[in-house]
């Protein structure tokens, strides 16, 4: 069990991704080029370069940036997780650890590039900027990334982050507008923000995908019980049926912000 409980999150509801993980390695793959395309812009997980993936889940974003040279080393939490991340990456030298961020270990100097997706305000702030002070080369970069839907203008990303809700209403995740990623305090000693962008993007999905996206969100599959999550599950698919199309796009936005270490 890898939980995770933070008064801040959820109404400290505790939730463990490790307990959709075989959901989250079919559904969670969605990121478009694009999303992969602000990174390369910034000459950042090319080769040549060494890259740590804190928070890497089942190894996405290592997997889908693979082909552009940097060698990878994922590091998540979660067995599950990276058990799934290792099975998905079985053709490539990828690395993956399991071991909390905070706790990370690796020898001064390892990496030019550190990415943190969908993961960073998880982490203790105080301990983590230090770790990866350590462990960033000179100059090195941090690249947080988010993506999100949008529910004050997706009605069906609406409809299905309401039955969330009805679910889990301590879940904190709902209601996203765009916004640049919050850089706490902590980072502010030893980086300093260069760039950051924020811009929409439509995600395809068909009623399954979108089903196994919404049962792979962080209210539902990772913190409810395994009957409250076989009722969700029902009634949102009756929901899909009755209001969406087979296939459709969900209007997201996503957001990149660069963080370069000041020596």
């Amino acid at each position: 069990m890898a939980e995770i409980s933070d008064k801040n999150i959820d109404g400290g509801k505790s939730f463990d991704w490790g307990k959709t993980s075989e959901y989250y390695a079919k559904y969670r793959d969605i990121y478009p080029q694009q999303f992969y395309d602000k990174i390369i812009s910034r000459n950042l997980c090319l080769t040549g370069q060494t890259v740590l993936d804190v928070g890497t889940g089942t190894g996405v974003i290592p997997r889908n940036m693979y082909r552009y040279g940097a060698n990878w080393v994922g590091t998540d939490i979660s067995e599950n997780q990276i058990e799934q991340a290792r099975i998905l990456s079985a053709n490539t030298n990828i690395k993956y650890f399991v071991k909390a961020t905070e706790e990370l270990a690796f020898p001064a100097d390892s990496f030019d590039v550190i990415t943190a997706c969908q993961c960073f305000w998880y982490f203790d702030h105080k301990r983590t900027a230090a770790v990866f002070d350590k462990i960033l080369k000179s100059n090195g970069r941090i690249i947080l990334l988010y993506m999100a839907w949008l529910p004050y203008e997706d009605k069906i990303a609406k409809a299905s982050e309401d039955l969330v809700l009805k679910f889990n209403p301590q879940w904190s995740g709902a209601g996203e507008t765009i916004h640049p990623i919050g850089i706490p305090d902590e980072y502010k000693e030893k980086f300093e923000l260069v760039y950051h962008e924020e811009y929409p993007l439509k995600v395809h999905f068909t009623r399954e995908s979108w089903n196994g996206r919404m049962k792979t969100c962080r209210g539902i599959g990772a913190s409810i019980t395994k009957d409250e999550l076989t009722k969700w599950e029902h009634e949102h698919i009756n929901l899909l049926e009755r209001t969406a199309p087979e296939k459709f796009d969900i209007l997201h936005y996503a957001a990149i912000a660069e963080l370069k270490k000041i020596k």
